[in-house]
């Protein structure tokens, strides 16, 4: 009894043994093809930023218009904070696509 014990348990642990190197194989096919999966997504991502920038910038001419057109003081500070936000959209956006890609 003890000896059929000992067989059934050896069997299983080689059984375990054989499948987890068999799923450590394919370990790598899988980070190839979710690192491929991320690297598609920069482009359309870039696209994105890139569009948000466009709305900032517009959103950020049309507050400083009507600053300047009412006499505001403040209108070169504001124009500085809408233009440094627009710049930072687009080189973040650039240099994380070239950093990943």
């Amino acid at each position: 009894m003890k000896r059929q014990r000992k067989k059934i348990v050896l069997t299983a642990l080689l059984l375990l043994i054989g499948l987890s190197t068999n799923a450590q194989g394919n370990g790598s096919a899988g980070i190839t093809e979710a690192t491929q999966m991320v690297t598609s997504y920069f482009d359309p991502a870039t696209k994105l930023i890139y569009a948000i920038g466009a709305v900032v910038g517009l959103i950020g001419g049309v507050k400083v218009y009507n600053k300047f057109s009412s006499g505001d003081p403040d209108t070169s500070k504001t124009a500085a904070s809408w233009f440094g936000a627009c710049i930072f959209l687009i080189v973040a956006a650039t240099i994380l696509r070239s950093f990943f890609l």
